[in-house]
C-alpha cells in the first residue's frame, strides 16, 4: 500500500486486509473510526468497484470511498485453482456485473478482482483495525 501511495498518505490496515487511505492530521482513534466508517459506507451502498492492473502485476481494487483491496500476484496464482473455481461465489445475492464477456462473464483478471473485493466483505462484517501506518516523512 505505501507503494501504491508513494509514501505520502496514511492509511489504515484492517484484519483481513483492506486499506482505508486517511485523511490527514488524525489521531489513532479518529483514525480506526473514519476506516470503520469508510467500510460502512461502501458495504450499505452498492459496492461499486474499480479494478486497475498495476505495474508490479498485483491488482488493486478500489471502491466509490477511499478503500482499496491489494490482489498480490504470487499468490494469486499460488491459490489460483481455488480461485478460478469458486469465483462465482464472490457475487453478492443477485448481483449483475456487466464485463465485456457477458453478465457475470470473467476473465483472469476480473476473477482476480472478485477475490479481492471479498476481503473488503469480509473487514465491513466485522472491521477491526489492526495497524494504522503513518506517511513517510
Amino acid at each position: 500500500m505505501r507503494y501504491y501511495t508513494e509514501g505520502k498518505k496514511d492509511f489504515a490496515t484492517l484484519a483481513n486486509g483492506t486499506c482505508v487511505v486517511l485523511e490527514d492530521g488524525l489521531t489513532d482513534d479518529q483514525a480506526h473510526q473514519y476506516a470503520v466508517e469508510v467500510l460502512r459506507r461502501i458495504f450499505q451502498a452498492h459496492p461499486d468497484m474499480n479494478p486497475l492492473q498495476m505495474d508490479d502485476g498485483n491488482v488493486v481494487v478500489q471502491y466509490n470511498h477511499p478503500a482499496i483491496n491489494i490482489v498480490l500476484n504470487d499468490f494469486a496464482q499460488e491459490h489460483w485453482g481455488e480461485i478460478d473455481q469458486n469465483h462465482q461465489r464472490a457475487l453478492a445475492t443477485d448481483e449483475v456485473l456487466i464485463t465485456p464477456l457477458g453478465p457475470n462473464c470473467f476473465d483472469d483478471f476480473g476473477k482476480k478482482a472478485l477475490f479481492g473485493r471479498c476481503f473488503m466483505f469480509m473487514d465491513a462484517l466485522e472491521p477491526r483495525v489492526v495497524q494504522v501506518h503513518r506517511k513517510l516523512a
